[in-house]
């Protein structure tokens, strides 16, 4: 997608790669909406560190990065015995796989370079082979996010009021996004809409990211309390919701997405209103068989306590784009003495959600298993 840095407009992806100094390339989203930095991570526990303290967030773009990160360690690979060379690929791949792990994706991309990296007889061969499958993992995830547009543009319609959830546009991919496609392929239709940003607490990614792209995209959207949802849907200001996930459930159609999405799924259906899950093949797990078994990551309560941000000079306070922040700062904001806890996801059951949107086709949550040929599943 598009970005405007310092006046000028430039083609971005939030993952990439730099084969002259072996470093995966990530817009540092901590940083955002204040400042836009692209860091360079130049060995692979430094690239899983970045997926940790959500340097890099989103399924699809941590996949990404999972990939290169896997590539990354095969090519910092020194020897030609395969036999070493495996047992390092399996503490790269275990490091990598542990970042984060609630989303599915990561693992399904470590898997797939690993599979393609196979069909080398030497280490040489091997490590040409994973950078090579991580580009293509990572092209063939912004495909994806295109054809998902494609499926979901005729949700849509002219002057619609949509509901999103956290971040699951482009900076949560490699490009485009997911829930963020079918809104991007109705602006290149010329279709008027609006958007509503939840803010997202605790890390406020709707406030601070999906915010910031569909500014950078010149999208119509305000930014609303995460508890202001059922006061607009009650009074008839929301149209739909759509959301991405972390993890999609083949077998039963339970989603596992950023805290919140289950109370946005329970409001949407006493209200009526279809309610959306936007994915690629990559989200989809066909092993596990029941929503309690999704790994739910428990991150600092500190995110809970506080916030972060970025101060300003008194007076500046202002939506104006004149308005320039300063330093980064974090701010207590709970009671001194007080804990809290701070599940970062939760588990939607199939019977709230509308449809899954995938690159493939629009399904109800319980088709999918059916459906599964279609959507890269087992036999």
């Amino acid at each position: 997608m598009n970005v405007t840095v310092r006046g000028r407009r430039r083609a971005c992806r939030t993952v990439d790669f730099d084969t002259a100094i072996n470093a995966v390339r990530l817009i540092d989203q901590r940083l955002l909406p204040h400042r836009f930095v692209i860091l360079p991570f130049t060995d692979y526990q430094k690239t899983a560190r970045a997926i940790r303290d959500m340097v890099v967030r989103g399924a699809p773009a941590i996949a990404a990065t999972a990939a290169y990160g896997l590539a990354q360690g095969a090519r910092a690979f020194r020897g030609r015995d395969l036999a070493l060379f495996g047992a390092h690929l399996e503490r790269v791949r275990t490091t990598l796989a542990a970042a984060r792990p609630t989303a599915v994706d990561p693992a399904n991309a470590l898997r797939q370079v690993l599979e393609s990296m196979r069909q080398g007889s030497t280490v040489a061969e091997q490590q040409a082979t994973a950078l090579a499958a991580a580009r293509a993992f990572a092209d063939a995830s912004v495909a994806h996010c295109e054809a998902i547009g494609r499926h979901g543009l005729p949700l849509i319609q002219d002057g619609a009021r949509v509901l999103t959830h956290c971040n699951a546009g482009w900076l949560a991919c490699v490009d485009v996004g997911t829930a963020t496609a079918p809104l991007y392929a109705a602006q290149a239709a010329g279709r008027p809409f609006h958007v509503f940003c939840d803010e997202t607490r605790p890390r406020c990614q709707g406030a601070s990211l999906t915010a910031w792209e569909l500014a950078h995209q010149g999208v119509p959207h305000h930014v609303i309390a995460d508890n202001a949802a059922g006061h607009l849907m009650q009074r008839g200001e929301i149209d739909l919701v759509i959301v991405g996930s972390d993890r999609v459930l083949g077998r039963t159609g339970h989603v596992a997405n950023k805290i919140g999405t289950y109370t946005k799924a329970v409001l949407a259906h006493r209200h009526r209103l279809p309610f959306y899950v936007a994915i690629p093949l990559s989200t989809l797990d066909w092993e596990l068989r029941d929503g309690g078994e999704i790994p739910i990551e428990e991150r600092s309560e500190d995110e809970v306590l506080g916030a972060s941000g970025a101060v300003t000079t008194p007076g500046r306070c202002s939506s104006s784009s004149a308005a320039r922040p300063g330093r980064p700062a974090y701010v207590r904001i709970a009671n001194p003495s007080s804990h809290a806890r701070n599940p970062g996801f939760d588990v939607t059951p199939p019977e709230l959600i509308t449809g899954i949107i995938t690159p493939v086709g629009i399904f109800k949550p319980r088709e999918l298993w059916r459906h599964r040929h279609r959507l890269g599943g087992p036999a």
